[in-house]
């Protein structure tokens, strides 16, 4: 035995040696055909010795460069991305999403048509709640029945209709998957304004001619000459990082939203564990989910390139009433985007007091409230409520067939019309934004 393991142990000592000689010669071969190839470059290539640069020293110079370069400056695919970028024209393009539920056909087509230009472009969505034919019957309209939605080809209705949580995280995803739509299908526009069946205008997009009324408001410019002025990239949403006693009821609390996973609406419900607060990002509310988003944020949430949108929308999935923080929360935490925010959501609101969950119906008593707000929206309205032919009446010009006979109406439609009417009304807003753009320290004020 002692025998058959020396000699065992003697061949694998020779098994070894062998090996060792097959790496040197392989690594000797391998050495000279390199050298062979760099002297091959450097005859080929060369041009006159002393003159220039051997190709060897300049193959090698242009390696160095580049690892100093890939040191220097690190490679992110963000950096890849193009831009965002809002219309060059002159005269802007709006794009609204119009939502409504059950019961809610008759008003969100009211709406419509009085927000209706050809130069914007609009989705309406009724969700799961409002019954087939009430859904059915509103994609009718707007894709047969209605003449002018069909010559422009400017409004959409959503088919795949959303169960939408108003306290819940659905409302923001039916908000994002609007936005998309017009991403994709809207063309070129500038601001994204989100309005529910129960918003309604208080201007004209494109204005209108009440001769009675010159002489008291004097001359004037309709939403879209009012936008025109403005820098496309700002933002108007309502916020605030001191979220006081939203920590602890809505903050801390994590909730289930039904929307998410049912085909029956129910109310949001609670897990027994409450969290903390988050530390990598800070939290930010307010009293509104309503707001007007420029385009470049608006592409930014649904595409975040620094992932900021997702992981929000992640915490946000389990936040009561997040619509009223997720996109608060996302622009001021956005370096990119932080300082494009103007503290105010274009609505007139009438709120109890103390607040509730939802503000109160709006009647003739507020008309004047709602005048005097300059603002270009106001909620909330019951159906048909008698106060909405007042606004018809007196601040929009509303015709027989329920649209704003601005510039763009003639005997015919002008899909593409840049002939804008001034609006007599539309002043309010034009000092509402001017007051806002320039109140004292408002360059200093974005997201605190």
């Amino acid at each position: 035995m002692e025998t058959v393991a020396g000699g065992n142990f003697t061949k694998l000592q020779q098994q070894l040696q062998q090996q060792k000689k097959q790496k040197w010669f392989l690594l000797l071969i391998a050495s000279l055909l390199i050298s062979t190839l760099l002297i091959l470059l450097t005859v080929t290539f060369s041009s006159g010795g002393n003159n220039s640069a051997s190709t060897t020293q300049l193959l090698f110079r242009s390696y160095r460069r580049r690892q100093q370069q890939d040191r220097s400056s690190p490679r992110f695919v963000e950096s890849k991305l193009a831009k965002p970028e809002t219309s060059a024209g002159k005269l802007p393009r709006l794009a609204y999403l119009i939502s409504g539920s059950a019961g809610d056909g008759v008003n969100l087509k009211r709406a419509l048509k009085a927000l209706y230009h050809p130069r914007n472009q609009y989705v309406v969505h009724l969700d799961l709640e409002a019954p087939v034919e009430e859904r059915l019957e509103l994609i009718r309209w707007v894709k047969e029945d209605e003449k002018v939605f069909q010559e422009v080809g400017n409004v959409r209705a959503v088919v795949r209709s959303n169960l939408v949580t108003y306290r819940g995280p659905t409302m923001v995803s039916n908000t994002l998957h609007a936005a998309a739509i017009l991403l994709r299908d809207g063309g070129e526009w500038d601001w994204f304004i989100n309005l529910s069946a129960s918003d309604y205008p208080l201007v004209t997009q494109d204005g209108l001619e009440l001769e009675s009324l010159d002489c008291l408001m004097g001359p004037v410019t309709d939403l879209l000459h009012t936008l025109s002025s403005i820098p496309r990239d700002l933002n108007f949403i309502e916020h605030t990082s001191d979220i006081g006693w939203k920590e602890d009821q809505r903050a801390r609390p994590v909730i289930i939203d039904p929307g998410l996973y049912s085909l029956q609406k129910s109310d949001v419900y609670w897990v027994t564990e409450k969290r903390s607060v988050p530390t990598a990002y800070r939290l930010f509310t307010a009293g509104s989910a309503w707001m007007m988003l420029s385009r470049p944020f608006v592409e930014y949430s649904l595409w975040g390139w620094d992932n900021l949108p997702r992981i929000v929308l992640m915490y946000y999935a389990n936040f009561l009433s997040s619509p009223e923080g997720y996109f608060h929360t996302v622009i001021c935490n956005a370096e990119e985007f932080k300082n494009t925010t103007v503290n105010h959501d274009l609505h007139f609101i009438s709120w109890d007091n103390p607040p509730k969950q939802h503000p109160h119906f709006l009647t003739a008593e507020d008309y004047q409230r709602m005048v005097d707000s300059n603002a270009p929206f106001a909620r909330k309205f019951g159906k048909n409520d008698p106060v909405l032919d007042r606004i018809d009446s007196e601040l929009l010009g509303v015709s027989a067939d329920g649209f704003v006979h601005g510039g763009w109406f003639s005997k015919t439609v002008k899909a593409n019309s840049t002939e804008l009417k001034p609006g007599n009304g539309a002043r309010r807003v034009k000092n509402l934004i001017s007051g806002l753009l320039s109140a004292e320290g408002f360059r200093t004020s974005h997201c605190i």
